[in-house]
């Protein structure tokens, strides 16, 4: 369903309230990683350059509801976002009676989970920040699945409400692996348990060519493929899920694989057939034969979804899945989709950002849009948009 768009509002001289997802990590005072700051730069310069009045509303961290815990403040951010935009970005903390803000210029809320109704989607406070705002603008990928005031209550409260560039890029990028997608379609899922990623998995099978499993999730699946993996990290209980899964869709398995008696960085990794795992060798990787067989996959497909590494990419010795497999997908000609945190840290470790179509800002939204789920931040915006039509 079609859902209204930032671009196709005028917004010349009006107040615009942009939730974003500024959830970064902070070191010493300073933001360590600014990804998804540089992220939120193209809708916020867009206001600023359609002579909007900007708002940023934004979460960082879990503090206690209520509670102003001065180690989540959003003070990094606001420095790291003016340093970034050219201008100073103020921090507003009494911002529930209004806030003034001038024509183009920038202002961002702190952490609005300090306020204790944002968690339980209070209409009280969602009213407040509607109040702010001639135009609120969903922009926020990252927190799409979450109902909370600053997503959901002010979206409904607002006068108008819309999608900003942002998380309209990551539901085109999405809708086009999953809804339309160039053949064949190579999955890749990796983590450690099948169970936290059961309904991923189970709606993947459904549109993907080929799905390659890694890590514990790897483990379950040569489980269930009459494999003895001794003393890895794997979920009995799951071997019929994944032989159902085997059984729907083309799941390569490996021929070959790396493994330690202990998940140590200290430890070399033992190369050992798949057929010879020792009963007290754990398996934390996949080895170079099926690293070559998963990168000649990867190459010939035409749309690859990558969610989580191969293996234990932390440590070196049991990273070299990992490695070829990015590296393969980055080379590729496939429209690439990535996601997930220890798949955009494994991105960054081996340098091939530039190498994928596209890379979400979002953890658990991205997962729980692939297992298809419906988003309460884009489910609202549908809402409103067939409200209007009825009009």
């Amino acid at each position: 369903m079609a859902i209204p768009l930032l671009r196709d509002f005028d917004i010349q001289g009006k107040c615009v309230l942009v939730r974003e997802d500024l959830n970064v990590p902070v070191a010493d005072g300073r933001v360590a990683n600014g990804a998804r700051i540089e992220a939120a730069l193209p809708t916020v310069r867009h206001c600023m350059a359609e002579g909007a009045r900007v708002v940023l509303v934004s979460h960082l961290g879990r503090p206690r509801p209520g509670e102003r815990d001065p180690a989540l403040s959003l003070g990094p951010v606001a420095k790291a976002l003016g340093d970034a935009l050219g201008r100073a970005v103020k921090l507003v903390d009494d911002w529930q009676d209004g806030v003034d803000v001038g024509t183009s210029d920038v202002l961002l809320l702190e952490n609005i989970r300090f306020e204790a109704g944002e968690m339980t989607n209070d209409p009280a406070l969602a009213q407040r920040l509607a109040g702010l705002c001639d135009v609120f603008v969903m922009d926020a990928f990252g927190t799409a699945h979450r109902t909370h005031a600053s997503t959901v209550g002010v979206a409904e409260a607002a006068r108008a409400a819309c999608a900003g560039p942002l998380l309209a890029a990551e539901l085109d990028a999405l809708g086009r692996v999953l809804d339309n997608p160039a053949r064949p379609l190579v999955a890749v899922v990796g983590g450690a348990k099948v169970s936290t990623k059961l309904a991923v998995l189970e709606s993947v099978a459904d549109v993907a060519d080929s799905i390659i499993v890694g890590g514990g999730i790897a483990n379950t699946f040569l489980l269930a493929s009459g494999v003895t993996i001794g003393a890895s990290l794997a979920e009995p209980d799951q071997v019929d899920v994944a032989q159902r899964i085997m059984s729907r869709v083309e799941v390569p398995m490996p021929v070959d694989l790396m493994t330690a008696v202990a998940v140590d960085a200290g430890l070399p990794a033992r190369l050992r057939p798949r057929d010879e795992v020792g009963s007290d060798e754990m398996v934390l990787d996949v080895g170079p034969e099926t690293a070559r067989r998963l990168a000649d996959l990867v190459a010939n497909a035409g749309t690859v979804l990558w969610n989580g590494p191969l293996g234990v990419f932390e440590m070196d010795q049991f990273g070299e899945g990992t490695r070829v497999l990015a590296e393969a997908i980055a080379s590729a000609d496939a429209y690439s989709v990535a996601g997930g945190g220890d798949t955009l840290a494994a991105i960054e470790k081996y340098g091939v950002a530039e190498g994928m179509s596209y890379r979400s800002t979002g953890g658990g939204a991205f997962l729980e849009y692939l297992a298809g789920e419906t988003l309460p931040g884009v489910d609202v915006l549908e809402r409103r948009t067939v409200a209007s039509n009825r009009q």
